[in-house]
């Protein structure tokens, strides 16, 4: 059995007392950390992206002090969001326990993060990130894919700050014969939704964020009232998903 914790949405600001929508999104962060840390078995940890929300290099460091801070020492694998800048992301994660590693490898299991970043706020799984995708595939494991966008429709205002190349992200899932789930973050909700490629439905599963969780009834950014929130995954050496939501009271 493999376990470990997906987290997303962090949105910090360079000012570690700042609110986001009424929200001290950095102690959020602090918070959901020392949780994950005190929790058995975890291997690793996959942020998919938005650190950052006022786009200061200081937001960056505020990523590593909030590990530093709760004394995090489980491997942090992560991809760069609609807000962040990879290389910014390359320079200030760069020591331990961030991995800049696109690919985690396990005994049964292959976790592979995609970049789904785009010039706007939607989200594009490029060719060449399809091309590396595939390339990379070990058909004798099981397959796990991580991003930031959401590939399906959730059904409410983010929808609109979606993947736009659905259809190509879906053609390279159905030659992916192993891929057992995908999991993404941006939507700001725990949701558990399925992938329709026209040739197999794949289970997705969204993240809820350690800043703020959407109102999926507003019209536009509104904070829900939820508490900040992380996803737990056990995978089974025989393929099989299990995903738990934790949130931060």
């Amino acid at each position: 059995m493999l376990r470990f914790a997906q987290i997303s949405d962090c949105h910090l600001y360079r000012d570690k007392t700042a609110l986001h929508y009424g929200v001290n999104v950095y102690q959020n962060l602090c918070c959901v950390l020392e949780r994950i840390k005190n929790l058995a078995s975890l291997e690793f940890i996959v942020f998919t992206g938005d650190l950052t929300q006022d786009h200061s290099n200081a937001s960056y460091q505020n990523f590593t002090d909030a590990i530093i801070a709760t004394n995090f020492t489980l491997p942090v694998y992560y991809l760069a969001g609609n807000h962040d800048e990879p290389i910014l992301l390359s320079e200030y994660l760069s020591g331990s326990p961030f991995k800049s590693a696109k690919i985690v490898n396990k005994k049964h299991w292959q976790i592979q993060l995609v970049a789904s970043k785009s010039a706007t706020p939607s989200g594009e799984v490029s060719e060449e990130e399809v091309d590396r995708l595939l390339a990379c595939v070990d058909s004798k494991k099981h397959q796990f894919i991580f991003m930031h966008h959401h590939p399906v429709d959730v059904g409410y205002f983010i929808d609109k700050h979606g993947l736009t190349n659905k259809n190509q992200f879906y053609q390279a899932l159905n030659k992916i014969e192993s891929v057992k789930a995908v999991a993404c973050g941006h939507v700001h909700n725990a949701l558990a939704l399925n992938i329709d490629t026209n040739e197999k439905i794949i289970p997705l599963f969204t993240c809820p964020a350690t800043s703020i969780q959407f109102d999926q009834m507003a019209s536009t950014v509104e904070n829900s009232g939820k508490p900040a929130g992380f996803r737990l995954f056990s995978l089974a050496n025989d393929g099989q998903v299990t995903s738990q939501v934790v949130f931060i009271d």
